[in-house]
């Protein structure tokens, strides 16, 4: 089972993410939360990690329309986009596969409203 759509490209880690969340933004979702887990790591039990940021993605239009078919959902949202420092200049940009993470609740309408979100998300990786 594939859960993520991931692309890497050469770049600088900060730009990247001010990148993806632009491109984000053009797509109609906004950043909810930011979490730097290098640093919470570091701070937390003293672990150096390569940078890795998580941003907690979410359009408000599809998590009303989601979370009123099946309101566990939120269990799995926002949809998270990752962004790694693979070193020597590239950098991942990994995404959540939101309709494979909602396929086994059985619910036709939220897979295909998934699925619709998925087709955004990848289509945003894909150009960067």
């Amino acid at each position: 089972m594939k859960y993520y759509v991931s692309k890497t490209i050469e770049g600088e880690f900060s730009a990247t993410i001010d990148r993806v969340t632009a491109s984000l933004k053009e797509i109609g979702f906004g950043v909810l939360t930011t979490i730097d887990v290098s640093k919470t790591l570091k701070e937390k039990i003293n672990y150096d990690f390569k940078p890795y940021v998580i941003l907690g993605a979410c359009n408000p239009h599809f998590a009303s329309k989601a979370l009123n078919i099946e309101d566990k959902l939120g269990v799995l949202l926002p949809c998270n986009v990752v962004i790694i420092d693979q070193g020597k200049g590239l950098i991942e940009v990994a995404a959540m596969e939101a309709a494979t993470m909602v396929e086994g609740i059985g619910k036709p309408e939220l897979t295909s409203l998934a699925a619709e979100v998925s087709q955004r998300i990848e289509k945003m990786v894909m150009a960067l």
